[in-house]
Formats: C-alpha cells, structure tokens, sequence
C-alpha cells in the first residue's frame, strides 16, 4: 500500500511513518468512502435507529481502526468495503434496543390500575387504522406467492423471523430472504 518513496523518506527518516500512515489512508478514504456512503444510506432507511451518518461514521472508524492494524494492504477496495458492511450489521445487531414487553392486565402501581385501563379505547384514530388495513389487502393482494402471503401476516402478527420459520417448516434464512423480497416490493409500491 505504501508507495516505493514513503518507504524511502520513512527509511532515511525524513518524514514521521504517521504522515505517511494518515497520506495512505487519506487516499483510500477518498476511494471507497462514496460506496461507504451509499451503505450508511441504505440501512440507514432500513428501519433501524441508526441514522446514515452515525453508520457512516462507525465504518470509517472501523476503517481507520484496521488500517491503523495494516489490515487493508493488498486487498482490493471491494473487500475492504464488504468488511465495512459487515462490521456495521454486526454493529447494529449489538446495538439495537431490546423490546420490553408488558401486560395489559398487570398492575402499575399500589392501586392496582392497568394499563389497559389507562389506555384509551380506540388509541388510533380510524382513518389511519383504513389506510394501514388497506396497505395490507393493496400488499396481499399485489402478486405475492402464498409462502410470501404466509410470512407477510406472521410478521404483522409479531412472530419473529425464527418463530416464522419454524411454523412453517422452513430455514430462517430463507424468511428473511422473503421479507427482504416483501420489503422492496412495498417500497416500490408505496412509490
């Protein structure tokens, strides 16, 4: 990665090995870091909590973290981007905030009130409830195949991605092929 003079300056001690570290990095940056770009964009409007700048930030900082190990030399950009991505998904599945769960029926405090009771009747006005329950007949009924139909409502009902598989004796991986499938062909709908 070094060029045949910053090897020669380092050696005669004309200049810091840092300078040459930070000149290195600097012009590996500007190479991969428009394709960084578009991947912090991309899983930043996947939903998460992360927006594009924080993932955009945690690769650079991985990346700078390796380089800093000597880890990009000799690899092609391609590779050192794919180790990126996954450091972020790695990132993001560590990160994520945990669902807590809570009963209706439990109570809140000495009195013994719920929360069903101090939630009110209808919490969603009717004419959003329309339009969610429209987006789904428009979803179901816009050429999806019965397995994908079948893992569509599963997770509306809040199965998650194993408990899916599971009740329809198929892979994981496989559900989340087809909810990523779901997912773009929703996008595109909705566009």
């Amino acid at each position: 990665m070094k060029s045949f003079l910053a090897e020669w300056f380092c050696r005669k001690g004309l200049f810091y090995f840092k300078e040459v570290i930070s000149m290195e990095f600097e012009e590996l940056y500007q190479r991969v870091s428009p394709r960084l770009k578009r991947i912090a964009s991309f899983y930043g409007r996947r939903g998460y909590s992360f927006d594009r700048d924080d993932l955009y930030q945690e690769m650079t900082s991985h990346l700078w973290d390796k380089f800093k190990l000597g880890v990009p030399e000799g690899l092609n950009d391609t590779y050192i981007i794919k180790g990126c991505e996954f450091h972020i998904l790695n990132y993001m599945r560590k990160e994520r905030e945990k669902i807590q769960r809570i009963s209706l029926e439990e109570p809140l405090n000495e009195r013994g009130d719920t929360l069903r009771e101090t939630l009110p009747a209808n919490s969603m006005p009717l004419d959003m409830s329309v339009d969610r329950k429209m987006l789904v007949d428009h979803v179901m009924n816009n050429g999806f195949s019965k397995n994908e139909k079948e893992v569509f409502g599963f997770l509306l009902e809040g199965y998650t991605v194993r408990e899916t598989g599971k009740k329809l004796g198929i892979s994981h991986v496989m559900v989340v092929k087809m909810k990523n499938k779901i997912i773009n062909r929703v996008t595109r709908l909705m566009n």
